[in-house]
């Protein structure tokens, strides 16, 4: 019994990464910081970029799709291209072309040059998201792991909420190319990390040479005339418009030979095969739903803010920042949490706190402000956290090692096309919600209601002694009146927008129950 006893503590024993590793990892997660942190990073300064260019405002979306859309093409690409470079090699590359990119925008005077470079900066920065998520999972072992994923989803969660923040920032108090330029510094630091970091290897021609170019025809065409078609759908009236018909006919095509890939390709380039696995798929469908909630309240809560409110860039900023908060107060002990729970219990809890923190943002008023969503962000904040880093591990678990690049790949786009989607939607539910309410508005104030001739009667007397002049003091009355309405049918649409986010994520939930745990690095029978 003795000797027994002796030699049992030994056997709890977990493999634990060297310093090597862990640089690998913190290059992964620098890269993905960059990526995620450039998407937003543009919207609080495009006023400034499209003056300096000579772009109108509708043309000034294009700074931000042109980005979304090569990036969504490249994250399922990343797995394929690092077996045919090497995964040093792969990512020294996409850092230097990310910085080559970078400096291309902060020097753009013309639109093309700008959304050149921004489509450049996408491929770039595509690849450094999934590759983070495959170097965590190739170089930690099992019992590191959470750490590894914490840091790694902690990243993806506050880019997008810092973005904004730090390009309002740089284009206020120093110029908008710092927005670009600031990825230099960040780029020297990841390819140095990438040096010490990870171990060199050869690139695999053959891998290239066999590759599924019809699926990555298909996966091309497919992804970014489908991201051109959700971004500038409702600009353009939907199908009213020739363009998004011939677009939305490329996507089908696009997709129709992703599918015949499936069949015909040794390996395909997307392997939809990982969603046969009915717990991989539950994690697909959850984060694509999370996404949209993310990218979601991302676009809702800073519009609210500027349209409602009057708050400028940087305090909108302020605002969205309450969410990260509590990603650092629970940082210390979260790895320690994805160790211990079960992820099913994680993800609910997380899921029915978001959609919570959304149902607490419906009974919104046009007198609401940046203190009002105090609680719901900070709700908010917390969900993210217990509802994405579970996800993170779980997408891993669910598959072997050798498809973790695949399914890393795969993962990361449904995040992201889950946030395309989410504000596809949001856009067409805010546009027609919004004309709907204005008219039913305006239905039940006609010109026989008592409180509308009151009203209009006072702001003409208050505008009649400003001027002297009685038909341009009603005119400006009744313009004051038509403004009110569309600010009130402004705010019910808002808190009806937060109440069907919340709907969709609730909906999620059962979802979770498919989720698997990562298996113990030690059997439970060891310590015994």
């Amino acid at each position: 019994m003795a000797e027994a006893s002796s030699t049992a503590p030994a056997a709890p024993e977990a493999e634990r990464a060297s310093g090597a590793d862990w640089l690998a990892v913190a290059a992964g997660s620098l890269g993905a910081l960059m990526a995620t942190l450039d998407i937003s990073i543009t919207n609080s300064a495009l006023p400034q970029i499209q003056g300096e260019i000579g772009a109108t405002g509708t043309e000034g979306t294009w700074i931000s799709t042109g980005y979304l859309m090569s990036e969504i093409v490249m994250i399922p690409l990343a797995a394929w291209l690092t077996r045919v470079f090497g995964l040093r090699n792969f990512l020294l590359a996409n850092a230097t072309l990310f910085i080559l990119f970078s400096m291309m925008c902060g020097w753009s005077h013309s639109l093309p040059m700008m959304i050149a470079g921004r489509i450049g900066q996408g491929f770039a920065g595509g690849a450094m998201i999934p590759t983070a998520q495959t170097i965590i999972r190739t170089r930690l072992p099992r019992s590191q792991m959470p750490v590894g994923m914490t840091m790694f989803g902690l990243i993806v969660l506050l880019g997008p909420l810092l973005g904004p923040v730090l390009g309002g920032w740089l284009a206020e108090n120093i110029s908008w190319s710092w927005c670009f330029f600031i990825n230099l510094p960040v780029c020297i630091a990841l390819i140095t990390l990438l040096i010490v970091g990870l171990p060199s290897d050869r690139p695999n021609w053959s891998t290239f040479l066999k590759a599924d170019w019809v699926g990555i025809v298909g996966l091309t065409i497919g992804l970014s005339s489908l991201t051109v078609v959700l971004e500038e759908g409702q600009r353009e009236r939907w199908f009213e418009s020739s363009l998004i018909v011939a677009l939305t006919c490329v996507t089908l095509a696009g997709f129709l030979l992703i599918a015949i890939s499936q069949f015909t390709a040794k390996k395909p380039i997307m392997r939809l095969s990982l969603m046969s696995n009915p717990r991989y798929a539950s994690v697909i469908i959850i984060v694509f739903a999370v996404g949209a909630g993310l990218y979601g309240v991302s676009y809702l809560l800073p519009q609210f803010l500027g349209i409602v409110s009057g708050y400028n860039a940087q305090q909108s900023g302020a605002i969205m920042l309450i969410s990260g908060v509590p990603a650092f107060l629970i940082m210390p002990i979260l790895p320690r949490i994805l160790g211990k729970l079960d992820f099913r219990v994680l993800v609910i809890v997380g899921l029915l706190m978001f959609a919570w923190s959304c149902m607490l943002d419906i009974d919104l008023t046009a007198q609401s402000v940046g203190h009002d969503f105090f609680w719901s962000q900070l709700i908010r904040g917390f969900a993210q956290i217990l509802a994405m880093m579970p996800l993170n591990q779980a997408s891993m678990a669910a598959v072997s090692r050798e498809d973790s690049g695949d399914a890393a790949g795969l993962y990361n786009m449904a995040r992201n096309l889950g946030g395309s989607v989410g504000l596809a939607i949001i856009g067409t539910v805010i546009d027609r919600r919004t004309t709907f309410h204005t008219a039913m508005i305006r239905e039940s104030l006609t010109a026989n209601s008592v409180i509308g001739q009151d009203r209009v009667a006072s702001s003409a007397a208050s505008w009649f002694a400003q001027t002297g002049d009685m038909a341009y003091a009603k005119m400006r009355a009744i313009g004051q009146i038509a403004a009110q309405i569309h600010m009130q049918a402004t705010v019910i649409t808002y808190s009806e927008t937060f109440y069907l986010l919340g709907l969709a994520l609730l909906a999620c939930i059962p979802l979770a129950l498919l989720l698997k745990n990562p298996s113990s690095p030690v059997s439970s029978s060891a310590g015994h």
